[in-house]
């Protein structure tokens, strides 16, 4: 074999590799891609006679504990609604509760693989309403452990009479 046949026999599928090692990272989909990263949102809960709670809490989707419903994930893989954990607006309201202390409660449905948010601040609905949850101002179409929030929404829990 040339010298220079054997250089580029050697040559090139090092640059190749090396190519290869540095190129830029594909985009994975959402399944095999941790998103889970915390966002920050602004958490705003109007109860029945006004603003109960205004702030900015950093979430990420994670277990809550309730009284009433006790342990259960948050994390957007409830319901099967994503493949992997994501943000979520109960855990959104949990973080904030422990950060400013206040208190909530809700009950845990394994049919919807969810929580109902009952009482916020001592302040429940009983049988005469209820907590709505929107983000960005738009009633979520799923519960609060399956909607994936993203840094900067708005998150809403509002004391809504049925």
């Amino acid at each position: 074999m040339h010298l220079t046949a054997a250089r580029r026999t050697l040559v090139v599928p090092a640059v190749l590799g090396l190519a290869l090692t540095s190129a830029p990272a594909v985009a994975q989909p959402e399944s095999t891609v941790s998103t889970n990263t915390p966002v920050k949102v602004t958490l705003v809960v109007n109860g029945p006679d006004g603003r109960l709670f205004k702030g900015k809490t950093r979430t990420k989707g994670h277990d809550v504990t309730t009284a009433t419903g006790g342990t259960h994930r948050c994390d957007g893989t409830n319901g099967g609604a994503h493949p992997s954990a994501v943000p979520t607006p109960t855990a959104a309201l949990d973080d904030a509760a422990r950060e400013r202390q206040f208190t909530w409660d809700g009950a845990w449905y394994a049919s919807f693989d969810d929580f109902s948010v009952d009482t916020i601040k001592n302040v429940g609905g009983g049988g005469a309403a209820y907590w709505n949850i929107s983000v960005n101002g738009t009633p979520t179409p799923v519960g609060g452990c399956q909607f994936k929030l993203n840094a900067g929404d708005k998150v809403a829990f509002t004391w809504t009479a049925f």
